[in-house]
Protein backbone atom coordinates (compact mmCIF):
# COMPACT_ATOMS: atom_id res chain seq x y z
CA UNK A 1 0.00 0.00 0.00
CA UNK A 2 1.31 3.46 -0.85
CA UNK A 3 2.49 5.68 1.99
CA UNK A 4 2.27 9.45 2.35
CA UNK A 5 4.40 11.65 0.04
CA UNK A 6 6.81 12.45 2.87
CA UNK A 7 6.97 8.92 4.25
CA UNK A 8 10.26 7.71 5.67
CA UNK A 9 11.68 4.73 3.82
CA UNK A 10 13.69 3.41 6.73
CA UNK A 11 11.40 0.66 8.06
CA UNK A 12 12.59 -2.80 7.09
CA UNK A 13 9.92 -5.17 5.82
CA UNK A 14 10.08 -8.87 5.09
CA UNK A 15 8.62 -10.18 1.87
CA UNK A 16 8.25 -13.65 0.44
CA UNK A 17 10.16 -14.29 -2.76
CA UNK A 18 7.74 -14.24 -5.67
CA UNK A 19 8.37 -16.27 -8.78
CA UNK A 20 6.39 -13.67 -10.71
CA UNK A 21 8.61 -10.82 -9.47
CA UNK A 22 12.04 -12.20 -10.32
CA UNK A 23 13.66 -14.42 -12.89
CA UNK A 24 16.70 -16.43 -11.84
CA UNK A 25 19.50 -16.27 -14.39
CA UNK A 26 21.14 -19.63 -14.01
CA UNK A 27 22.56 -19.46 -17.50
CA UNK A 28 24.62 -16.30 -16.99
CA UNK A 29 27.86 -15.68 -15.18
CA UNK A 30 28.10 -12.83 -12.68
CA UNK A 31 29.99 -10.69 -15.17
CA UNK A 32 27.91 -11.66 -18.18
CA UNK A 33 27.29 -9.03 -20.83
CA UNK A 34 24.00 -7.15 -20.77
CA UNK A 35 22.18 -6.77 -24.07
CA UNK A 36 20.80 -3.25 -24.24
CA UNK A 37 17.14 -2.98 -25.29
CA UNK A 38 17.86 0.19 -27.30
CA UNK A 39 20.41 1.91 -29.48
CA UNK A 40 21.79 4.94 -27.62
CA UNK A 41 21.91 8.23 -29.47
CA UNK A 42 25.31 9.77 -30.06
CA UNK A 43 26.16 12.64 -27.70
CA UNK A 44 26.63 16.03 -29.32
CA UNK A 45 28.21 19.25 -28.13
CA UNK A 46 25.56 21.83 -29.01
CA UNK A 47 23.25 23.12 -26.29
CA UNK A 48 20.33 20.85 -25.51
CA UNK A 49 21.86 18.01 -27.53
CA UNK A 50 20.33 14.63 -26.87
CA UNK A 51 17.50 15.91 -24.64
CA UNK A 52 14.03 14.67 -25.63
CA UNK A 53 11.64 17.14 -24.01
CA UNK A 54 11.15 20.69 -25.32
CA UNK A 55 13.46 23.34 -23.85
CA UNK A 56 11.54 26.61 -24.26
CA UNK A 57 13.82 29.57 -23.44
CA UNK A 58 11.40 30.91 -20.86
CA UNK A 59 11.84 27.70 -18.83
CA UNK A 60 15.42 26.55 -19.42
CA UNK A 61 18.98 27.63 -20.00
CA UNK A 62 20.52 24.89 -22.21
CA UNK A 63 24.02 23.92 -21.15
CA UNK A 64 25.54 21.38 -23.54
CA UNK A 65 23.87 18.03 -22.93
CA UNK A 66 22.13 19.54 -19.89
CA UNK A 67 19.33 22.02 -19.24
CA UNK A 68 19.06 24.35 -16.24
CA UNK A 69 15.72 25.44 -14.80
CA UNK A 70 15.11 29.19 -14.80
CA UNK A 71 14.08 30.17 -11.29
CA UNK A 72 11.59 32.74 -12.55
CA UNK A 73 9.76 29.79 -14.16
CA UNK A 74 9.07 28.43 -10.65
CA UNK A 75 7.19 31.55 -9.53
CA UNK A 76 3.54 30.66 -9.00
CA UNK A 77 4.20 26.92 -9.19
CA UNK A 78 3.32 24.57 -6.35
CA UNK A 79 5.60 22.71 -4.02
CA UNK A 80 6.76 20.23 -6.67
CA UNK A 81 8.83 21.09 -9.73
CA UNK A 82 6.63 20.40 -12.79
CA UNK A 83 8.16 17.84 -15.11
CA UNK A 84 8.17 20.31 -17.99
CA UNK A 85 10.64 22.52 -16.08
CA UNK A 86 12.63 19.96 -14.07
CA UNK A 87 16.35 20.35 -14.84
CA UNK A 88 18.15 17.74 -16.97
CA UNK A 89 21.60 16.40 -16.16
CA UNK A 90 22.94 14.07 -18.85
CA UNK A 91 26.47 12.81 -19.30
CA UNK A 92 25.62 11.90 -22.88
CA UNK A 93 22.25 11.68 -24.67
CA UNK A 94 18.91 10.56 -23.29
CA UNK A 95 18.41 6.92 -24.38
CA UNK A 96 15.06 5.68 -25.65
CA UNK A 97 14.31 2.39 -23.91
CA UNK A 98 11.59 -0.15 -24.64
CA UNK A 99 10.04 -1.06 -21.28
CA UNK A 100 8.91 -4.43 -22.64
CA UNK A 101 12.51 -5.44 -23.29
CA UNK A 102 13.98 -3.72 -20.21
CA UNK A 103 15.37 -5.76 -17.34
CA UNK A 104 16.90 -4.70 -14.04
CA UNK A 105 19.68 -7.18 -13.32
CA UNK A 106 21.04 -7.62 -9.78
CA UNK A 107 24.26 -9.63 -9.62
CA UNK A 108 27.55 -10.04 -7.78
CA UNK A 109 29.33 -12.03 -5.09
CA UNK A 110 27.26 -10.22 -2.48
CA UNK A 111 24.23 -12.36 -3.34
CA UNK A 112 23.56 -15.71 -1.73
CA UNK A 113 22.56 -17.19 -5.09
CA UNK A 114 22.93 -16.33 -8.77
CA UNK A 115 21.91 -13.14 -10.58
CA UNK A 116 18.29 -12.02 -10.56
CA UNK A 117 16.28 -9.99 -13.09
CA UNK A 118 13.16 -7.87 -12.64
CA UNK A 119 10.96 -6.96 -15.59
CA UNK A 120 9.16 -3.62 -15.74
CA UNK A 121 5.80 -5.27 -15.07
CA UNK A 122 7.25 -7.25 -12.16
CA UNK A 123 8.72 -4.09 -10.67
CA UNK A 124 5.35 -2.34 -10.81
CA UNK A 125 3.62 -5.30 -9.13
CA UNK A 126 5.80 -5.03 -6.03
CA UNK A 127 4.69 -3.08 -2.94
CA UNK A 128 5.10 0.59 -3.81
CA UNK A 129 6.31 3.59 -1.82
CA UNK A 130 5.91 7.30 -2.52
CA UNK A 131 8.59 9.81 -1.60
CA UNK A 132 8.79 13.57 -2.08
CA UNK A 133 12.47 14.30 -2.54
CA UNK A 134 14.93 16.68 -4.10
CA UNK A 135 17.55 15.80 -6.70
CA UNK A 136 20.39 18.27 -7.14
CA UNK A 137 23.48 18.24 -9.31
CA UNK A 138 26.68 18.33 -7.25
CA UNK A 139 27.87 21.23 -9.39
CA UNK A 140 24.75 23.32 -8.87
CA UNK A 141 25.77 27.03 -8.60
CA UNK A 142 29.27 26.18 -9.90
CA UNK A 143 29.44 29.43 -11.91
CA UNK A 144 29.34 31.43 -8.68
CA UNK A 145 32.84 30.25 -7.80
CA UNK A 146 33.95 32.40 -10.73
CA UNK A 147 31.45 35.28 -10.81
CA UNK A 148 31.22 35.75 -7.05
CA UNK A 149 34.59 34.54 -5.74
CA UNK A 150 36.84 35.10 -8.76
CA UNK A 151 38.01 31.48 -8.83
CA UNK A 152 38.55 29.27 -11.87
CA UNK A 153 36.75 25.93 -11.90
CA UNK A 154 35.92 23.33 -14.55
CA UNK A 155 32.63 21.72 -15.46
CA UNK A 156 29.18 22.82 -16.57
CA UNK A 157 28.67 26.47 -15.58
CA UNK A 158 25.43 25.94 -13.69
CA UNK A 159 23.63 28.80 -12.02
CA UNK A 160 21.30 27.80 -9.15
CA UNK A 161 18.82 25.91 -11.35
CA UNK A 162 20.25 22.37 -11.31
CA UNK A 163 17.82 21.25 -8.62
CA UNK A 164 14.22 20.06 -8.47
CA UNK A 165 11.72 18.39 -6.16
CA UNK A 166 9.33 15.69 -7.34
CA UNK A 167 7.01 13.08 -5.91
CA UNK A 168 8.59 9.77 -6.82
CA UNK A 169 6.84 6.40 -6.71
CA UNK A 170 8.54 3.04 -6.90
CA UNK A 171 10.01 0.17 -4.90
CA UNK A 172 12.49 0.47 -2.10
CA UNK A 173 15.91 -0.73 -3.16
CA UNK A 174 16.06 -2.71 0.08
CA UNK A 175 13.08 -4.78 -1.07
CA UNK A 176 14.77 -5.65 -4.37
CA UNK A 177 18.02 -6.53 -2.64
CA UNK A 178 16.24 -8.82 -0.20
CA UNK A 179 14.36 -10.54 -2.99
CA UNK A 180 17.61 -10.98 -4.87
CA UNK A 181 19.15 -12.65 -1.82
CA UNK A 182 21.65 -10.11 -0.53
CA UNK A 183 24.27 -11.61 1.73
CA UNK A 184 25.15 -10.29 5.18
CA UNK A 185 28.72 -9.98 3.88
CA UNK A 186 27.74 -7.41 1.23
CA UNK A 187 29.28 -3.96 1.78
CA UNK A 188 28.65 -2.02 -1.49
CA UNK A 189 26.20 -1.93 -4.37
CA UNK A 190 27.01 -0.41 -7.77
CA UNK A 191 24.00 0.85 -9.78
CA UNK A 192 24.74 1.41 -13.48
CA UNK A 193 22.76 3.30 -16.10
CA UNK A 194 21.79 2.32 -19.62
CA UNK A 195 22.92 5.53 -21.30
CA UNK A 196 25.83 5.35 -23.73
CA UNK A 197 29.45 5.15 -22.63
CA UNK A 198 30.91 8.42 -21.38
CA UNK A 199 34.14 9.54 -23.04
CA UNK A 200 36.31 12.18 -21.35
CA UNK A 201 39.49 13.43 -22.99
CA UNK A 202 39.45 10.54 -25.43
CA UNK A 203 39.18 7.94 -22.64
CA UNK A 204 36.12 5.71 -22.61
CA UNK A 205 34.95 5.47 -18.98
CA UNK A 206 32.00 3.20 -19.68
CA UNK A 207 28.43 3.74 -18.56
CA UNK A 208 27.65 5.97 -15.59
CA UNK A 209 27.88 4.01 -12.35
CA UNK A 210 28.65 4.88 -8.75
CA UNK A 211 28.83 2.69 -5.65
CA UNK A 212 26.58 3.08 -2.64
CA UNK A 213 27.28 1.61 0.80
CA UNK A 214 24.83 -1.14 1.62
CA UNK A 215 23.73 0.79 4.73
CA UNK A 216 22.52 3.71 2.59
CA UNK A 217 21.09 1.44 -0.10
CA UNK A 218 18.95 -0.33 2.48
CA UNK A 219 17.93 2.80 4.37
CA UNK A 220 15.96 5.17 2.17
CA UNK A 221 16.80 4.63 -1.53
CA UNK A 222 13.94 4.24 -4.00
CA UNK A 223 13.89 2.56 -7.41
CA UNK A 224 11.38 4.94 -8.96
CA UNK A 225 9.21 4.39 -12.02
CA UNK A 226 6.86 7.37 -11.61
CA UNK A 227 7.47 11.11 -11.28
CA UNK A 228 4.68 13.44 -10.13
CA UNK A 229 2.06 10.77 -10.71
CA UNK A 230 3.06 9.69 -14.20
CA UNK A 231 5.61 7.24 -15.67
CA UNK A 232 9.12 8.66 -15.73
CA UNK A 233 9.78 10.74 -18.86
CA UNK A 234 12.79 9.67 -20.95
CA UNK A 235 15.00 12.55 -19.77
CA UNK A 236 14.35 11.68 -16.13
CA UNK A 237 15.17 7.99 -16.23
CA UNK A 238 12.44 5.93 -17.90
CA UNK A 239 11.75 3.15 -17.23
CA UNK A 240 13.37 3.21 -13.73
CA UNK A 241 15.91 5.25 -11.83
CA UNK A 242 17.35 5.55 -8.36
CA UNK A 243 16.32 8.32 -6.00
CA UNK A 244 18.93 8.71 -3.26
CA UNK A 245 17.58 11.35 -0.86
CA UNK A 246 19.91 14.19 0.20
CA UNK A 247 22.93 12.76 -1.62
CA UNK A 248 24.78 14.17 -4.61
CA UNK A 249 22.67 13.90 -7.74
CA UNK A 250 25.01 11.50 -9.52
CA UNK A 251 24.03 8.84 -6.98
CA UNK A 252 20.47 8.89 -8.33
CA UNK A 253 21.41 6.91 -11.43
CA UNK A 254 18.95 7.25 -14.32
CA UNK A 255 17.89 4.53 -16.79
CA UNK A 256 18.86 1.89 -14.26
CA UNK A 257 20.10 -1.28 -15.96
CA UNK A 258 21.98 -3.36 -13.42
CA UNK A 259 23.20 -3.32 -9.83
CA UNK A 260 26.33 -5.12 -8.69
CA UNK A 261 26.30 -6.32 -5.08
CA UNK A 262 29.78 -6.84 -3.66
CA UNK A 263 31.44 -8.17 -0.52
CA UNK A 264 34.37 -5.80 -1.12
CA UNK A 265 34.38 -2.01 -1.65
CA UNK A 266 33.64 -0.92 -5.21
CA UNK A 267 34.94 2.04 -7.19
CA UNK A 268 34.25 3.85 -10.45
CA UNK A 269 35.40 7.09 -12.09
CA UNK A 270 32.31 8.71 -10.52
CA UNK A 271 33.66 8.32 -6.99
CA UNK A 272 37.41 8.52 -7.71
CA UNK A 273 38.06 10.80 -10.69
CA UNK A 274 34.90 12.87 -10.17
CA UNK A 275 32.69 13.80 -7.23
CA UNK A 276 35.54 14.36 -4.82
CA UNK A 277 37.00 17.71 -3.80
CA UNK A 278 40.35 18.52 -5.43
CA UNK A 279 42.55 21.54 -5.00
CA UNK A 280 45.26 23.13 -2.86
CA UNK A 281 43.46 22.31 0.40
CA UNK A 282 43.01 18.62 -0.41
CA UNK A 283 45.36 15.63 -0.80
CA UNK A 284 46.40 14.58 -4.34
CA UNK A 285 43.72 11.88 -4.43
CA UNK A 286 41.11 14.39 -3.34
CA UNK A 287 38.65 14.26 -0.49
CA UNK A 288 36.55 11.26 0.39
CA UNK A 289 33.80 10.61 -2.19
CA UNK A 290 31.06 13.19 -1.82
CA UNK A 291 27.79 12.08 -0.27
CA UNK A 292 25.40 14.66 1.22
CA UNK A 293 24.53 17.90 -0.48
CA UNK A 294 24.79 21.22 1.36
CA UNK A 295 22.46 24.16 2.03
CA UNK A 296 21.29 26.64 -0.63
CA UNK A 297 18.68 29.31 -1.27
CA UNK A 298 17.26 30.80 -4.46
CA UNK A 299 14.92 33.65 -5.34
CA UNK A 300 12.14 32.95 -7.82
CA UNK A 301 13.47 35.74 -10.00
CA UNK A 302 15.47 36.05 -13.21
CA UNK A 303 19.21 36.19 -12.60
CA UNK A 304 20.51 39.68 -13.34
CA UNK A 305 17.12 40.49 -14.83
CA UNK A 306 14.57 43.25 -14.57
CA UNK A 307 11.74 43.40 -12.04
CA UNK A 308 8.94 45.95 -11.87
CA UNK A 309 9.07 48.92 -9.51
CA UNK A 310 5.69 47.94 -8.04
CA UNK A 311 7.14 44.66 -6.64
CA UNK A 312 5.84 44.10 -3.12
CA UNK A 313 6.83 40.52 -2.25
CA UNK A 314 9.90 38.37 -2.91
CA UNK A 315 9.48 34.60 -3.23
CA UNK A 316 12.14 31.93 -2.82
CA UNK A 317 13.05 28.39 -1.78
CA UNK A 318 15.75 26.98 0.49
CA UNK A 319 16.96 23.43 1.05
CA UNK A 320 19.62 21.36 2.78
CA UNK A 321 21.05 17.86 2.50
CA UNK A 322 21.42 17.73 6.29
CA UNK A 323 17.77 18.13 7.29
CA UNK A 324 14.80 20.45 7.34
CA UNK A 325 15.38 24.18 6.80
CA UNK A 326 14.44 26.02 10.01
CA UNK A 327 15.05 29.66 9.11
CA UNK A 328 15.80 31.95 6.16
CA UNK A 329 17.12 35.49 6.45
CA UNK A 330 16.92 37.87 3.47
CA UNK A 331 18.83 41.03 2.67
CA UNK A 332 17.68 43.42 -0.07
CA UNK A 333 20.60 45.81 0.30
CA UNK A 334 23.62 43.66 -0.47
CA UNK A 335 23.94 42.28 3.06
CA UNK A 336 23.83 45.53 5.05
CA UNK A 337 20.60 44.57 6.84
CA UNK A 338 18.70 41.30 7.22
CA UNK A 339 15.09 40.30 7.89
CA UNK A 340 13.56 36.90 8.54
CA UNK A 341 11.50 35.43 5.72
CA UNK A 342 8.13 33.79 6.35
CA UNK A 343 7.87 30.08 5.38
CA UNK A 344 4.69 28.76 3.80
CA UNK A 345 3.39 25.38 2.78
CA UNK A 346 5.17 22.07 3.46
CA UNK A 347 8.74 22.04 4.73
CA UNK A 348 10.05 18.54 4.10
CA UNK A 349 13.55 17.53 5.10
CA UNK A 350 14.31 15.78 1.82
CA UNK A 351 12.78 18.49 -0.33
CA UNK A 352 12.73 22.25 0.36
CA UNK A 353 11.03 25.15 2.12
CA UNK A 354 9.18 27.91 0.27
CA UNK A 355 9.25 31.40 1.75
CA UNK A 356 8.20 34.99 1.11
CA UNK A 357 9.25 38.38 2.41
CA UNK A 358 7.72 41.82 1.80
CA UNK A 359 9.92 44.20 -0.18
CA UNK A 360 9.16 47.56 -1.69
CA UNK A 361 12.05 48.62 -3.94
CA UNK A 362 13.41 52.01 -2.76
CA UNK A 363 13.77 53.16 -6.35
CA UNK A 364 14.93 52.19 -9.82
CA UNK A 365 18.39 50.83 -10.46
CA UNK A 366 20.46 47.80 -9.53
CA UNK A 367 20.00 45.94 -6.27
CA UNK A 368 21.62 42.86 -4.77
CA UNK A 369 19.37 40.32 -3.03
CA UNK A 370 20.74 37.73 -0.61
CA UNK A 371 19.09 34.80 1.19
CA UNK A 372 20.76 32.75 3.93
CA UNK A 373 19.18 29.50 5.14
CA UNK A 374 19.91 27.46 8.26
CA UNK A 375 18.89 23.85 8.80
CA UNK A 376 17.91 21.79 11.83
CA UNK A 377 21.53 20.84 12.51
CA UNK A 378 22.38 24.53 12.96
CA UNK A 379 24.38 24.73 9.75
CA UNK A 380 23.88 28.04 7.90
CA UNK A 381 25.08 29.21 4.52
CA UNK A 382 28.52 30.84 4.77
CA UNK A 383 29.65 34.01 3.02
CA UNK A 384 32.29 32.11 1.03
CA UNK A 385 32.33 28.57 -0.35
CA UNK A 386 35.47 26.45 0.11
CA UNK A 387 37.33 26.34 -3.19
CA UNK A 388 37.76 23.16 -5.17
CA UNK A 389 38.88 22.88 -8.78
CA UNK A 390 35.82 20.97 -10.04
CA UNK A 391 33.43 23.50 -8.55
CA UNK A 392 31.36 21.18 -6.40
CA UNK A 393 29.11 22.10 -3.46
CA UNK A 394 28.91 25.87 -3.78
CA UNK A 395 26.84 26.63 -0.70
CA UNK A 396 27.70 30.26 0.06
CA UNK A 397 25.01 32.93 0.11
CA UNK A 398 24.33 33.81 -3.54
CA UNK A 399 24.40 37.51 -4.36
CA UNK A 400 21.45 37.80 -6.74
CA UNK A 401 21.55 40.93 -8.93
CA UNK A 402 18.32 42.54 -10.17
CA UNK A 403 17.47 45.82 -11.86
CA UNK A 404 14.31 47.63 -10.79
CA UNK A 405 12.58 49.41 -13.68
Amino acid sequence: MARSPDADLTDEAAYELSRRAVVRLSGYGLGGALTLPFLPDAAAAEDGAGIVKPLPPELFVPRGTNAETRWEAMLGQGYLTPVDRFFVRNHVATPRIDARAWRLRIWGDGLRGGPVEFTYDALRRLPAETLTARIECTGNARSLFTTQQGQRVSGTAWGLGAVGVARWRGVRLSVLLERAGISRRAVDVMPRGLDADYVDGGVNLGRVRRPLPVAKARKDVLVAYEMNGRPLPPDHGFPARLVVPDWVGVASVKWLGDIEVSTTPLASPWNTQYYRLFGPDYPPEGSAPLTRMNTKSAFELPWDGEIPRDTRVLHGRSWSGNGRVTSVAVSADGGATWRRARPHGPSLARAWTRWTIPWRPPGPGRHELLARAADETGAAQPDTAPYNTLGYLFGAVARHPVTVK
